[in-house]
């Protein structure tokens, strides 16, 4: 038998036993595959007989599945759910000039998106395909070409790695709140509804220390997974955020926030253009040239 085949059963055997395993019984399966409930008992028998192990118990006209075939599809499953990932994307992508990058999503939306036309003008041929990811991923397991990040290089290793720019979070609040909360002095906020982004948690007592303000009494406050959402929450009433001031420019000059207290807070975390290591060719080179170009003027 040739090497490369060795380990790998007939395809047929492997669906109708991801069918059953998936909807608990054959006659369900072939509902599913369509064949009929004998034809997935045989398919199934030839790979028991092809892997030379049992992996259902017959009681009677009903199976169950047992510990090695319970094993067996604990590993298989999630392969074959790869397979037909890898499959659809590769039949969808449109040309040989398609990206898919990831993207912080408030990012996305307010520095990535309203720039976008700009790229089109300069590479028309360039097709990009963007989707929201908020967390460092394995290259090798998602099919990105490239993605932006928020952090310090050391968060996502064994990636390259472009600079971009550093950010300055700034305290906002609605102009009507602010009227009916007045903000003194930075101490006065230990006393207001203090909202947060949730993977920014340290942020207020960040701070809070730096405007000299003891925050070690700090309760946790409210915290929404995205920059704008705390921004709508914020501009409803909700109280005061630290929220980075490129991503609300059009709240702070339509006035829809304010800033109570010009003290920006910077650290050494940035935005970043990942991708995979030696990759820089082509469409990507394209990208990635227009948006360090795009970041010197952030």
């Amino acid at each position: 038998m040739n090497s490369i085949r060795k380990w790998l059963p007939p395809m047929s055997s492997l669906v109708a036993f991801e069918a059953a395993v998936r909807h608990g019984g054959f006659s369900r399966a072939g509902d599913q595959i369509g064949l009929t409930q004998s034809a997935v008992s045989r398919q199934i028998a030839g790979l028991e007989d092809w892997l030379q192990t049992p992996l259902f118990d017959r009681i009677g006209r009903r199976v169950r599945l047992n510990d090695a075939g319970r094993a067996y599809a604990d590993d298989l499953l999630p392969a074959l759910d790869r397979i037909r990932r890898a499959s659809a994307r590769a039949s969808a992508r449109p040309s040989q000039s398609a990206l898919r990058v990831a993207t912080l999503p408030s990012f996305g939306m307010r520095w990535l998106a309203p720039r976008l036309p700009q790229l089109t003008a300069r590479h028309p041929d360039l097709v990009i395909d963007f989707a929201a990811r908020s967390q460092p991923f394995d290259f090798g397991h998602e099919d990105f070409d490239s993605a932006v990040h928020f952090g310090v290089p050391q968060d996502w290793p064994g990636v390259a790695m472009d600079f971009l720019f550093r950010e300055e979070a700034v305290p906002v609040c609605a102009p009507a709140w602010l009227a009916a909360h007045p903000l003194r002095a930075p101490q006065d906020l230990l006393h207001v509804p203090l909202l947060s982004q949730s993977s920014r948690r340290d942020a207020w007592p960040r701070w809070l220390r730096a405007a000299g303000v003891d925050a070690s009494a700090l309760p946790p406050g409210p915290a929404h997974e995205h920059f704008l959402m705390l921004a709508q929450a914020v501009a409803a009433g909700a109280g005061v955020a630290l929220i980075p001031s490129f991503l609300i420019r059009p709240e702070l000059e339509a006035g829809t926030l304010v800033i109570p207290f010009a003290r920006p807070l910077s650290t050494d975390q940035a935005y970043y253009l990942v991708y995979p290591p030696d990759t820089l060719a082509g469409p990507l080179a394209q990208f990635r040239d227009w948006m360090v170009e795009q970041a010197r003027g952030a």
